[in-house]
């Protein structure tokens, strides 16, 4: 019996996924957590061979808000108290080009990104695992983080922020980015079941476990829709970076506005796609 069951133990280690390498930490900056499929699904570091270096100069018109989130890293960098960040707001505005830049600044001090997807935020005790005892200091990167409801990530990532008995490794923090402030729809029904108490206004159970999670994360830092002439300086600035003379920046001045109308958006992204356009055609003529 025993044979014959060692037999189908080999059979089925040939249907399984090979084990993932061992991390190559030296590889890159930055990684990405990678998970095969299958019900045996298996996740591992995955190094990141083209890095975005974002320079931190680069983002104009939100320096109050780099300078909250640069000031949390260089704590965290230097082994003080720091917390996790959720940056929320505008489309845009730079909320994920301030975590590349300050990977593009720090990266010589020991900074290390680790990119994970939503769905797969349910894996972030494993990647504290496998980080744990490292001399780098990681974050973890969730871009553009909205959930609908209940699901598997949005309950790993509130065990993970503040509420089990197990915490992340003291090399580790949490950076999100969201469009929502609390990282869910809301909806007006909600505010139906807002309760009034003589002065005091009390949510209702909906709201509150919304707020339970956003609350979580120690430093919120808000973004929000530039102005006219705010936008007008990020693409001269752009124009500049990619080799336009001040005379070419202001010819481009109404197409720039004409391109936002057409876009809908005066943020900091809209600005430098109009800026490499721009620029693409008419940099260098003569």
């Amino acid at each position: 019996m025993s044979e014959d069951l060692e037999k189908l133990l080999a059979r089925l280690e040939l249907l399984l996924p090979p084990a993932p390498a061992p991390t190559d930490w030296s590889a890159s900056i930055a990684l990405r957590w990678r998970k095969t499929s299958g019900w045996n699904a298996r996740g591992w570091l995955q190094p990141v061979r083209h890095v975005h270096r974002m320079r931190l100069a680069d983002l104009q018109g939100i320096g109050p808000q780099i300078a909250r989130v640069e000031q949390n890293t260089r704590q965290f960098l230097e082994d003080r108290p720091a917390n996790n960040v959720l940056l929320t707001g505008a489309r845009g505005t730079g909320k994920s080009s301030i975590v590349k830049g300050l990977l593009n600044k720090y990266h010589k001090q020991g900074l290390r990104l680790i990119e994970v997807e939503k769905n797969d935020l349910v894996d972030l005790p494993a990647i504290t695992d496998l980080v744990a005892g490292r001399p780098e200091r990681f974050l973890v990167f969730c871009d553009d983080l909205t959930f609908h409801g209940a699901e598997d990530g949005y309950i790993a990532l509130k065990v993970a922020l503040d509420g089990s008995i197990s915490t992340t490794s003291d090399n580790l923090l949490i950076y999100a980015t969201s469009n929502r402030r609390h990282l869910m729809p809301e909806y007006m029904a909600e505010n139906l079941e807002t309760k009034y108490v003589g002065d005091e206004i009390h949510p209702g159970e909906t709201v509150e476990e919304k707020i339970s999670l956003s609350e979580r994360f120690g430093l919120w830092v808000s973004f929000y829709p530039f102005d006219q002439d705010e936008y007008l300086e990020i693409v001269a600035h752009w124009l500049k970076t990619l080799g336009c003379g001040p005379k070419e920046a202001a010819a481009a001045r109404e197409e720039a506005l004409q391109w936002s109308l057409q876009r809908g958006s005066r943020s900091g992204r809209v600005a430098y796609q109009f800026a490499r356009d721009w620029a693409g055609k008419h940099a260098g003529k003569k």
